[in-house]
C-alpha cells in the first residue's frame, strides 16, 4: 500500500571524495528534519570539485536518487544542486553611466548597470553569480543609490566565474541522469549562510572550507561577499604526504585521523616516540609531525595570501573554519600562528536546528555543512507521488510526475537572489526569449526604416525638377486667369 504524499526538499552536493544526497522536511518553527541520506564514492570521476567523467557522474546521481526514493517511499521530481570546484574565482568589475544633467537615480538605471555587467564576455568563462559591492553616486559611495540625484552613477560588482566547459559538464550529468534541477546554488555562499552569523558577515570575516582536494576561501565585509577563490589543496594532500613514508593511502588516512596535528609545540615532541602503521611497522613521530605541519603551513599560507589587503586588518569576525579538514587537532592554533589573526573558530555544524537520526549528521564534524546549507536554501517541494518500494515497478518512469520549476518563466540574471545560479533550462528559455525579442525589435526597426525611406522618396519626388516645373506652370496659369 502506498504511503500518503508528503512534502520534502532534496539537495545534492558533488564533492571530490563523495556525492551526497539528502532529503529533509522544513518545520513551521524553522527547524529541518532529515528524512533520508545517501552517498556515493566520487574519487574516480570528480577531481577538485570538477566533473571529469559525465557518464559515471550521471550514474552516481541516478543511484543517489534511487536510494533516497527507496528510503522516502516517494518519487523525487526535482533536486537542488550546489556548484563549486577548483575553477571558481571572483573578478571585480566597474560599470559607469553619465548623465547630461543632475538626474534622480531609478531602479531601472541600476538594473541597466547590472545587465551591462552580466553581459560581459569572459573568454572560456561563465558568470555564475554577481555580488553588488557598492555604488558610487558622483563622489559618494552608497549601497542603495535609488532616489539620489547625480550626474554620474558607478556600479562596482564582484563577478563569480567558472570555466564554461565545467559548468556544461555539470548540467549534462543531470540531463543524462534525467534529473530535474530546481535551482543551482553557489555552494560557498550556501555554506556561508548556513554557518556564519550576521555579526561575522557584517564586521568582516573569512570563511575557510577545507575539503578533500580543495580549500575554498570566502571573504565577507559589511554583509557582502568581497572575494572568493578555490585553492587546489586540501586534506587529501596531507594524506598523500604521509603515504610517502612507505605506506598505502588508506593506511596514511587512518594515521592522519589518529595522530595528525596542525601544530605541535617543540617541547611536546618526544624524539623517541614512534607511531604504529600496523603491528609490524612504525614511523618516527618527529618525521610524521614535520610532514603534516609542513603541508598545513602551505595550505594556511595560501589562505592568508588570498585575503585582500583591503580587508586583512578589518576582519573583526576573524577566520571561521569548516569542512572535513577543519577537524585536525590544534588547527585554530596553526591558523593564528601563520595569519596572526587571533580570532579563529571551527564551525562544526550549521546554525539551523537539524533533527536527524543519522549518525553521520549527528557527528557534527563539519563534513556535511555544505549539503545541509543547500537543503536549508531549498524552497520548493521535491516530492512526487508515493509508491510501495516492495511492489513491482519500483522506479517506473511512466508514472505521472508533478509539475516542476522548469515550467516557470525564465528569470533574468538580475532577478535571481544572491548565490542562485540560473539552470541550463532557464538559460535556454531566456536565450529563446531574447532571440524572439530581438527579432521583434529588428522587425519594428526595419518597418521604421522603410517608412523613413518611403517618406524620403516622396519628398524627393515632390522636389524633383519636373515637379517643380509643373507647379510653376500651374501657378503661372493661375496668375494669368486671375489677372484676366
Amino acid at each position: 500500500m502506498a504511503t500518503e504524499q508528503k512534502d520534502f526538499i532534496v539537495a545534492i552536493e558533488l564533492g571530490s571524495s563523495k556525492v551526497t544526497g539528502i532529503a529533509g522536511q522544513k518545520k513551521p518553527d524553522g527547524s529541518i528534519s532529515v528524512l533520508a541520506m545517501a552517498q556515493e564514492d566520487s574519487s574516480s570521476f570528480i577531481r577538485k570539485g570538477v566533473v571529469y567523467n559525465i557518464d559515471k557522474t550521471a550514474q552516481s546521481l541516478t543511484n543517489i536518487v534511487k536510494k533516497l526514493e527507496a528510503q522516502l517511499k516517494t518519487r523525487i521530481t526535482q533536486v537542488f544542486v550546489g556548484v563549486g570546484g577548483q575553477s571558481i574565482r571572483s573578478v571585480k568589475n566597474t560599470i559607469t553611466k553619465d548623465f547630461t544633467e543632475s538626474t534622480k537615480i531609478t531602479q531601472q538605471m541600476v538594473a541597466e548597470l547590472m545587465d551591462a555587467n552580466w553581459s560581459l564576455d569572459y573568454p572560456d568563462q561563465k558568470i555564475l553569480d554577481v555580488a553588488e559591492l557598492e555604488y558610487k553616486v558622483d563622489t559618494n559611495y552608497q549601497m542603495d543609490p535609488v532616489g539620489i540625484r547625480a550626474t554620474r552613477l558607478e556600479g562596482n560588482f564582484l563577478n563569480i566565474l567558472e570555466r564554461k566547459s565545467f559548468f556544461q559538464n555539470l548540467n549534462r550529468c543531470f540531463e543524462t541522469a534525467n534529473i530535474n534541477v530546481a535551482d543551482m546554488y553557489l555552494a560557498p555562499l550556501a555554506l556561508a549562510d548556513a554557518v556564519l552569523t550576521e555579526a561575522e558577515k557584517r564586521s568582516g570575516c573569512a570563511l575557510v572550507d577545507i575539503g578533500a582536494d580543495t580549500t575554498t576561501v570566502s571573504v565577507f565585509w559589511k554583509n557582502v561577499l568581497r572575494h572568493l577563490v578555490v585553492i587546489p589543496l586540501g586534506s587529501n594532500n596531507v594524506t598523500k604526504d604521509i603515504a610517502s613514508l612507505q605506506m598505502e593511502e588508506s593506511e596514511a588516512e587512518a594515521m592522519k585521523l589518529k595522530y595528525a596535528s596542525a601544530y605541535t609545540d617543540n617541547n611536546d615532541i618526544d624524539p623517541t616516540l614512534k607511531y604504529s602503521i600496523d603491528p609490524e611497522r612504525q614511523v618516527d613521530s618527529r618525521r610524521f609531525i614535520e610532514i603534516v605541519e609542513g603541508r598545513m603551513e602551505e595550505i594556511i599560507a595560501n589562505v592568508h595570501y588570498q585575503i585582500p589587503d583591503d580587508y586583512d586588518g578589518k576582519m573583526l569576525g576573524g577566520i571561521i573554519l569548516t569542512g572535513g579538514g577543519s577537524n585536525m587537532k590544534n588547527i585554530e592554533k596553526a591558523f593564528t600562528n601563520t595569519t596572526r589573526i587571533e580570532k579563529v573558530r571551527v564551525a562544526k555544524f550549521v546554525t539551523t536546528t537539524i533533527n536527524s537520526g543519522n549518525d553521520l549528521i549527528k557527528a557534527k564534524n563539519g563534513m556535511y555543512n555544505t549539503v545541509l546549507g543547500l537543503l536549508i536554501k531549498g524552497d520548493m517541494n521535491c516530492a512526487g507521488k508515493p509508491f510501495d518500494p516492495k511492489g513491482s515497478g519500483l522506479f517506473d518512469e511512466e508514472e505521472e510526475q508533478q509539475p516542476t520549476i522548469n515550467d516557470r518563466r525564465p528569470r533574468q540574471a538580475h532577478e535571481t537572489d544572491p548565490g542562485v545560479i540560473r539552470t541550463q533550462q532557464e538559460e535556454e528559455k531566456a536565450a529563446e526569449e531574447a532571440r524572439r525579442k530581438k527579432e521583434e525589435e529588428d522587425r519594428i526597426r526595419r518597418e521604421e526604416e522603410e517608412r523613413k525611406r518611403e517618406e524620403e522618396r516622396r519628398k524627393k519626388k515632390e522636389n524633383s525638377w519636373w515637379k517643380k516645373a509643373g507647379r510653376a506652370l500651374k501657378q503661372f496659369g493661375s496668375d494669368i486667369v486671375s489677372e484676366e
